[in-house]
């Protein structure tokens, strides 16, 4: 089974590497990794940028807040389970 895990984000340079390096260090291989943007202004877009292909999807836009920017991830998804975090 594949797992679609997303992650929303807004200016939050300080965690958003502790959240990546979460999901990364999984033992479970089959993991689609989304991360939703809503266009970061403190660097949190490069620290994303920085991992490469290991985030499978990345999306920075403008959104209309949390839940808006949840369902653009879950547009995304491909995976059989979607978890946030």
């Amino acid at each position: 089974m594949k797992i679609s895990i997303i992650t929303v984000v807004w200016n939050n340079k300080n965690s958003i590497k502790n959240a990546i390096d979460s999901v990364l260090n999984q033992t479970y291989k089959n993991i689609e990794y989304i991360i939703i943007d809503g266009v970061s202004t403190d660097g949190t877009i490069e620290i994303v940028r920085s991992y490469g292909d290991k985030v499978s999807k990345f999306l920075s836009e403008p959104d209309s807040g949390l839940y808006d920017a949840m369902n653009k991830g879950i547009e995304q998804a491909t995976g059989d389970y979607i978890i946030f975090i």
